[in-house]
């Protein structure tokens, strides 16, 4: 043992057995204090917020953007047609060559709302609330690889192990909900490249990982107590569990150990508020309804995102909703339409049901995936029907953001005629990130944890707020 390590563990031995009893005393003073102790207790931000809780609507994979949010009519005149050199020498692309021929877009687009804004046909719904939509046509990645690219999206950087965005918001701000995670992850569909990548805690304490919830019965397994265990059983159980916790705390000085004593503590709070979150029979059927609960092929979504509204409503800070996977390199008429078909009427009715309970204001809500897709065709298996499919593009790609302090109804950012770069307003993800901690108070520069002998933030060592998009 180092002679630092040495003094470290005489300092502890000191407070615990030395100093007529100030360890014994320091230690009650800390089990006494324990049920009121919340390392998620709300924070003050940086600055006055316009939002309190975001929604992530997570589209794993990389949706089209030239088949959703960018009209492109000059795909038509280059369908099945290699671009010139000249237009594609730069362009780095995973799987197919930048010599491969066009791919034509044949969905219709028309013009939405008082703002006038294109969208496909294949999101009617999603369409109806344009006015309420801020969408950037003009974001760009380093990544063109999923896994790369979910971490770059939700951590800053393409290395695993560093915090997720969500992680970085609890550690900033803390949860307004004293009986549910301040982060919860709800997914839908097969599962993402990124995994438990996209909502870990890296190097901060784990108490801001995101907690995963599942899609029916208890949202977390064995949360409910086992046949003849009573809550009065179950309390003291954890008390007697968190006087050990606390003592082996003293002794080793690990911040892992609250964050163990602060999971117990949760967990008994949500027996008895997790049933009720996921009992959905007090809903307005009417409600049920504009959410496609209950009916397919809307129905996992559609829940999904009903639980998203009442997660906030209870004072929830961050929400992960991941859906995979949109990564259509075969057949994107069909599986993009498939892929529309259940998300489409959902998201709309997610931002007009937090409308309607006065949440939207205050709830950021982010749609999008990690890149995008290629104007090019890529051709995997020559004997489907109708198999053409786009590759991965992070050069240019869309998402779009709505309430929670961003200006609804504008369109930020153009790409060129074939959707092969940007021409205007670039948005990178680390600008993306940026602005989402703004909108909650946050300033990026600031929100920062040291480890490694240096200050890590979410922007990592880029990122600028992105001015147009503020309300």
């Amino acid at each position: 043992m180092r002679e630092s390590e040495l003094l470290q563990q005489a300092r502890r031995d000191f407070l615990l057995t030395g100093a007529g009893g100030m360890g014994g005393m320091a230690l009650a003073s800390l089990m006494h204090g324990a049920e009121t102790v919340n390392p998620l207790a709300a924070k003050k931000p940086h600055f006055d917020a316009k939002a309190k809780s975001v929604i992530f609507m997570f589209m794993e994979g990389g949706p089209s953007q030239m088949d959703l949010f960018d009209p492109k009519p000059e795909l038509q005149k280059w369908h099945g047609k290699p671009l010139p050199e000249s237009m594609t020498k730069n362009l780095q692309l995973a799987f197919i060559k930048p010599s491969a021929a066009v791919l034509g877009c044949p969905r219709v687009f028309k013009k939405h709302g008082q703002s006038g804004m294109e969208l496909s046909d294949y999101i009617p719904h999603t369409a109806a609330q344009a006015d309420e939509l801020c969408l950037v046509r003009s974001m760009f990645t380093e990544a063109f690889n999923h896994h790369p690219g979910q971490l770059l999206l939700m951590t800053g950087t393409t290395q695993v192990g560093r915090p997720s965005m969500g992680a970085w918001v609890t550690y900033g701000l803390g949860s307004e909900s004293k009986n549910l995670p301040a982060f919860v992850v709800l997914s839908a569909g097969a599962g993402t490249s990124g995994g438990a990548s996209n909502f870990m805690s890296g190097f901060l304490p784990s108490h801001y990982q995101g907690t995963m919830f599942r899609n029916a019965g208890d949202p977390i397994l064995y949360l409910s107590n086992p046949p003849g265990v009573s809550n009065a059983t179950q309390r003291a159980s954890l008390d007697a569990l968190r006087d050990l916790n606390l003592h082996r705390q003293m002794a080793t000085g690990d911040p892992e150990t609250a964050s163990r004593i602060a999971a117990y503590e949760l967990a008994f709070r949500m027996q008895m508020a997790a049933p009720e979150l996921a009992d959905l029979s007090k809903e307005p059927q009417a409600t049920l309804d504009m959410y496609g609960v209950g009916k397919e092929p809307t129905h996992q979504y559609a829940t999904n995102c009903l639980m998203a509204a009442r997660l906030v409503e209870r004072g929830v800070r961050f929400v992960l909703m991941m859906h995979a996977s949109w990564d259509h390199h075969t057949q994107i008429d069909k599986k993009l339409k498939q892929n529309c078909e259940i998300t489409d009427q959902p998201t709309a009715a997610l931002i007009a049901d937090l409308k309607r309970r006065g949440l939207l204001d205050s709830t950021l809500i982010i749609w999008g995936g990690e890149f995008g897709r290629t104007p090019m065709v890529e051709i995997r298996n020559t004997k489907e029907e109708g198999n053409g499919g786009r590759d991965h593009h992070p050069h240019a790609y869309s998402m779009w953001l709505a309430g929670g302090g961003i200006k609804g109804g504008q369109v930020i950012g153009r790409t060129d005629e074939l959707g092969l770069t940007i021409v205007e307003d670039k948005v990178h993800v680390h600008d993306l990130q940026a602005t989402v901690l703004d909108r909650l108070g946050l300033d990026h520069l600031r929100l920062t944890h040291r480890t490694m002998g240096r200050d890590f933030r979410l922007t990592d060592l880029g990122g600028n707020v992105v001015k147009k998009m503020l309300a």
